[in-house]
This record gives structure tokens, C-alpha cells and sequence, in this order.
């Protein structure tokens, strides 16, 4: 299972809203619980896992007003008892096939807290195999609501959701397994794909430069994520996944502070339109994702709105992927700016450093798990391989790269 970092880790402790994805309980010890205790967390688990994955946060109570605010963190005694190999066979007695999950422990501000991260399942959804008290019954398959609800799948439509996701897992495990040998054997290249989405982000960028008419002096920036099998979402599902992806930072800066409510969809895709600045992107029901931007025309740019940009960037496309079912899946990354030669990148100490091409190119591969759990460490790559161009010195590199400590205080 991918590692969190500590940063993502206090932000998921201080979130402070459960939702599909999130749960909070007070402190307690696990050898102290009930067994009616136990079973209701592992109802929390199992509804998690069996929705899109998440996280439960031992340690956070709930105020007067029914809001998971009271941050007391676990004793050391508590902390010890959710020891993983305790903890995980009882879980996966009562469920089947076995949950992944793993138990983290971190220190926040002085105080200890026990986090739950757990998987989507990958080929077949968790059904509940030994009833535990009033919390499990036998035969039943929990999922997680949107209203933070750990419940028993009872519609129709739940069920098939399951059943659909179950089956694209299969598929999707079918295919990288038929990659593999054709790329082994030789026989398979993907130019067709690749092709038809460097066709569909011409388009894209085209569509950009006709209705922001940009000044032909201005730096362009333009990210691509080209994923490693072309998908088929739903339109209303790609809007779904934006706005989970956007709400997960209150206040997120993104594009001069716009909503995600203005961004529209087409016939092929959800494009969002900057109003107040010289921004778009685009998800595309193929999985591609494409966004381009074209900063005010000058001799310089700024380190700083870079580094805004980047972690901005990193983070809503990693939760994006995430909220599409996509966090295994490989993206290739593909980072252009046009219009670069004799460009100077203010960042300081020192002088601006000085790019002395005309186009900056570079790519990276990464599956979405990755960016939503390092979206601070993507950014830095991503910045490390622009400023490299711009000629920086290693400590202006080490400055612009740094942990983006200023930057999330701006965007929360």
C-alpha cells in the first residue's frame, strides 16, 4: 500500500467533515471495546473498502453540535492496542475476501492518533461472513453514502455499482496482464492511443488560444495526463469526481479562487474556463485530463505563482483519479511551456535564473494513488524539471522545491 505523507496524514485528522471516504471516532482502546465495538468499525471498514477506500481517524471526538472537532489524540496505552496483526484477524474473520488495510500511528501536534487507511477492493467486493452482535449480519454488503453512512447495499442500484465495479477491476487486472505479454512479445506498441490523445490535447490547446486569445509573447503552460489504458466515464461521473476532488480543500485556491460550479460539460468531456484569468482544463471521458494556461506577457515569471500552480495542480488531479476509481491506474505526465527563450524565472536568492530555449518538455509516469498521497513531492518534481532549464542555481532549485509548507497555508 502506498505511504501518506505526514503532511496528508494531519490534513485527513483535521479535515473535519465525514463523508464517503472519511470517519471519525473518539478515543478508545480496541482491547477494551465491546465486541459490538469491534463490529461497528469493521461496518466502517467494510463500507469503506467497498465504495472507493478512505480513511477512519481514531482519536477525534464529536462537539455539542455533533461536529467531529475535539482533537484529544489517543493515550499510549490506546495507541498499543491497535496493534495490526490483532486488529486485522478479527476484521478479516468476519469479512471476506480479506480487507487490505493498514493501521497508522502518527504524532500531530503533540498528540497520537490511529488512522485506518483502506483499500477499494480490487476484484471482488467485501460481503460480511460471521454476524457480530446488532453491527454485522451475515451475507450483507456494506457501503459507504455520501452522508458519512456505513450501511447495507438494499437498492438495486447499489448493488449493481458493485457488481460493475468488480467487473471493471477484473477487466482492467485482464488487461495490464495482456500488456505485459504483448509488450514482452513485442507485439503492441499503444501508438494508436497515445496518438488520438495527443490529437484530443492539439484540440484541446487550440479551443484555449480561440477563446483566450492569448498575446502572442505570453508563456504558455500546458499539463497532460495521458493514462496508460483509455477509460470510458459518464459525463455526470467526471463532474461527480471534480467536485469530491474541489471540496477536499476549503478554499482552494484554484484559478483565482473560482468555483467549481462554472466549470461545464461538453459532449466529450468537463471543461472548466477561468473567468477571471487565462486558465482551462478539461477531463475527458477517455481518462485524459489536460490543462493549459498562459501567463501575462513579460520577461519574467514568478517562482512563487509556480509553486502555487504546481502543488494546486498536483493535488486536485491526484484526488481527481482517486474519486474516478482510477488509483491504480498509470498516467503519463507531460509538462510543455511555449514561448520560454530568454525567459527569467524570479526566484530568489541570487539573480533570476534564464532559460535559453524556445520550448520546455519533459514527462514522468505515476499511478493516481501516488499524486493524491505525495501531491507536495509531485509538485517538486514537477518544478525541479522547469526550473532545471531556467538555468537556477542549487539554491534557488532548493528553495523552489521546497516543501510547500507557504503555499498550503495560501490554499487552505
Amino acid at each position: 500500500m502506498e505511504q501518506f505523507s505526514e503532511q496528508f496524514l494531519r490534513d485527513v485528522v483535521f479535515r473535519g467533515i465525514e463523508s464517503d471516504e472519511l470517519d471519525y471516532k473518539a478515543a478508545q482502546s480496541w482491547t477494551a471495546l465491546t465486541r459490538g465495538g469491534r463490529g461497528k468499525i469493521i461496518r466502517h471498514l467494510t463500507a469503506l473498502a467497498n465504495t472507493k477506500g478512505g480513511f477512519l481517524v481514531v482519536g477525534v471526538g464529536e462537539d455539542a453540535a455533533g461536529r467531529p472537532s475535539l482533537h484529544t489524540g489517543v493515550s499510549d496505552e490506546e495507541c498499543a492496542s491497535f496493534d495490526p496483526s490483532t486488529v486485522g484477524t478479527f476484521v478479516n474473520r468476519c469479512v471476506e475476501p480479506p480487507i487490505d488495510f493498514t493501521i497508522e500511528r502518527p504524532l500531530i501536534d503533540g498528540k497520537r492518533y490511529v488512522i485506518f487507511i483502506v483499500k477499494p477492493f480490487s476484484q471482488l467486493p467485501h460481503v460480511c461472513c460471521n454476524s457480530v452482535d446488532t453491527e454485522l449480519t451475515m451475507g450483507v454488503f456494506y457501503i459507504r453514502t455520501p452522508e458519512a453512512s456505513s450501511r447495507p447495499a438494499t437498492r438495486a442500484i447499489e448493488m449493481q455499482q458493485l457488481v460493475q465495479r468488480a467487473m471493471r477491476n477484473q477487466r482492467e487486472q485482464l488487461a495490464r496482464v495482456l500488456r505485459g505479454i504483448l509488450y514482452e512479445s513485442g507485439t503492441f506498441h499503444g501508438t494508436t492511443s497515445q496518438s488520438q490523445f495527443t490529437d484530443t490535447v492539439n484540440s484541446s490547446a487550440e479551443f484555449f488560444k480561440r477563446r483566450k486569445n492569448p498575446s502572442k509573447e505570453s508563456c504558455i503552460l500546458q499539463l497532460s495526463l495521458l493514462p496508460e489504458t483509455p477509460a470510458s466515464f459518464d459525463l455526470t461521473g467526471l463532474r461527480k469526481a471534480a467536485i469530491e476532488a474541489w471540496r477536499w480543500n476549503p478554499g482552494f485556491d484554484f484559478f483565482d479562487g473560482e468555483n467549481i460550479e462554472d466549470a461545464y460539460l461538453t459532449n466529450v468531456s468537463l471543461r472548466f474556463m477561468a473567468s477571471k484569468g487565462n486558465w482551462m482544463w478539461q477531463i475527458y471521458k477517455t481518462g485524459l485530463f489536460h490543462c493549459i494556461g498562459a501567463f501575462p506577457p513579460g520577461n519574467t515569471l514568478d517562482g512563487e505563482l509556480l509553486r502555487i500552480w504546481s502543488l494546486c495542480i498536483t493535488s486536485f488531479i491526484g484526488r481527481l483519479y482517486a474519486a474516478l476509481g482510477q488509483q491504480e491506474e498509470q498516467f503519463l505526465i507531460k509538462v510543455e511551456l511555449f514561448n520560454v527563450e530568454n525567459l527569467s524565472l524570479v526566484c530568489a536568492p541570487g539573480t533570476p535564473g534564464t532559460c535559453k530555449i524556445g520550448k520546455i518538455e519533459f514527462e514522468f509516469s505515476r499511478s493516481a494513488a501516488d499524486l493524491a498521497a505525495g501531491s507536495a513531492a509531485h509538485a517538486a518534481r514537477l518544478l525541479k524539471g522547469i526550473g532545471e532549464r531556467f538555468n537556477l542555481t542549487d539554491a534557488q532549485l532548493s528553495r523552489l522545491t521546497a516543501p510547500c509548507s507557504e503555499s498550503e497555508g495560501m490554499l487552505r
